[in-house]
């Protein structure tokens, strides 16, 4: 049973009709007293509640009654009906426990998903996860692992995957956050759509619009064709937006209007364009902080993470370690035509106990250079020591650190990032690789430092 709240008599007869369309039973309120004395005597499963019940539309009332809602029944989902000129009073109601928030005009189906969203993360989740259960129910192929912290995030992802959730993954760099993106989207009901990968941080600001939304033969010197957007090969599929915490705030508004309204413009046009995406979102950064700090909108903020999902670093779950070398291996056989290749015991307790801050990334670098350089088909522990000597040298002296207070972080990863354009002769794909970032992420750096290169 759903409850809708709002006074207006023809917004109720709208959403009633699309409920029951639906299959659903809905009960009505046409003021806040009136709900409140409802939900002494019911539970419904899901409220939609509108924010103003008053001329003076300061959505005061809205706040105060979804206050009320709560205390009589915490878990109710309650979704939030608003304008878009009072969304910073929907990220308020956000704060105090609104599972989502929709804006007026609604589109139908949008709303049609939220409900569905909030009613399927509305369940209890099992007890225990159990990787055999987890992986008869899910594609978790690629992710390796039986880490109790593992497990339960694949139990949430399993959960939450065939909603509509917008989805934010934290973690740190090389975890392996791209890959839980991926699962999400072969566990949601479009995994036969789409699945686009944008990495935000090698996005530069002047470029965020044209690759996202696209463009228009004219829409500026370059632009010879018409260019479809990130937003539009994903129609109808997921995106994944990673480094969302590189952002600047002009490219964030842009955003926020695609992830709200579900449209967008092509750069240089002036014809809207709808678009049917499931989102999400990857950060290495504390988004929480940055809004604190102005650098965030928090209105994007709760927009992209109605679920929050945080990947362990490798070093919390070093357990995982050698069936995760034995998984890089298994297919580094198949690659270099190695098939009696194997990793040694003890080298795979060595493994273990080794201080990987690179996490997942760093470990299959070190395996994949370990399997090219070794002649033996069994690998010990003296060949991952040689090669992780080799890997962490660079040229000679780089491995020194300046003194405290000598040089800025800005001036050390300036000065890191020309050494290893030395080292590597401008070979960008090498230096991205050996700096641990992507070959975009790099882009944008070279771009923040006015760092001239002629690829070699």
């Amino acid at each position: 049973m759903l409850l809708l709240i709002d006074d207006d008599i023809a917004i109720q007869t709208s959403l009633s009709l699309l409920f029951q369309q639906q299959g659903f039973e809905v009960r009505t309120a046409s003021s806040p007293t009136e709900a409140l004395t409802f939900l002494q005597k019911h539970t419904p499963e899901l409220a939609i509640l509108d924010m103003n019940f008053s001329i003076e539309t300061s959505g005061s009332d809205g706040l105060s009654t979804l206050r009320k809602i709560k205390s009589l029944h915490p878990t109710l989902p309650v979704i939030l009906l608003t304008g878009w000129g009072s969304i910073e009073l929907a990220v308020e109601g956000m704060k105090i426990g609104a599972a989502d928030f929709m804006t007026k005009p609604w589109q139908n189906e949008a709303l049609l998903q939220a409900v569905r969203t909030a009613l399927k993360l509305a369940q209890s989740p099992p007890q225990s996860p159990n990787r055999r259960k987890l992986d008869e129910q899910f594609h978790f192929e690629n992710i390796v692992g039986e880490d109790p912290k593992l497990l339960e995030l694949l139990e949430s992802i399993g959960r939450v995957a065939p909603t509509e959730a917008p989805i934010l993954i934290t973690g740190e760099s090389g975890a392996g956050k791209e890959l839980i993106a991926e699962a999400i989207h072969l566990n949601s009901k479009r995994a036969k759509a789409p699945f686009v990968k944008v990495n935000l941080g090698g996005i530069s600001a002047s470029l965020f619009e044209s690759e996202l939304f696209g463009h228009v033969r004219g829409a500026f010197t370059d632009a010879k064709t018409d260019r479809i957007g990130r937003f539009e090969m994903a129609h109808k599929g997921s995106i994944f937006l990673d480094e969302i915490g590189d952002l600047d705030l002009a490219s964030q508004v842009k955003l926020l209007r695609v992830l709200q309204d579900r449209t967008f413009e092509p750069l240089g046009s002036s014809r809207s364009k709808t678009v049917d995406v499931r989102v999400v979102c990857a950060t290495n950064r504390n988004l929480e902080e940055m809004v604190g700090q102005g650098t965030f909108r928090e209105d994007l903020f709760y927009r992209i993470n109605l679920i929050t999902v945080k990947l362990p670093a490798l070093r919390e779950r070093p357990g995982d370690i050698p069936a995760l070398v034995n998984f890089f291996v298994s297919n580094l056989k198949t690659l270099y035509n190695r098939p009696q290749l194997q990793v040694h015991k003890e080298a795979l307790q060595w493994l273990k106990n080794l201080p990987l801050p690179g996490n997942i990334r760093q470990l299959k670098n070190l395996v994949e250079r370990t399997v090219l350089l070794s002649t033996g088909d069994e690998l010990g522990v003296a060949d991952f020591q040689k090669n992780l000597q080799s890997f962490g040298s660079g040229a000679k002296g780089a491995a020194k650190f300046p003194e405290v207070g000598s040089m800025t972080l800005e001036e050390m990863e300036l000065e890191m990032i020309k050494r290893a354009l030395a080292f590597h002769q401008n070979k960008l794909s090498k230096v991205a690789r050996s700096l641990g970032i992507t070959r975009f992420a790099l882009y944008r750096r070279l771009e923040k430092y006015g760092i001239a290169f002629e690829e070699e």
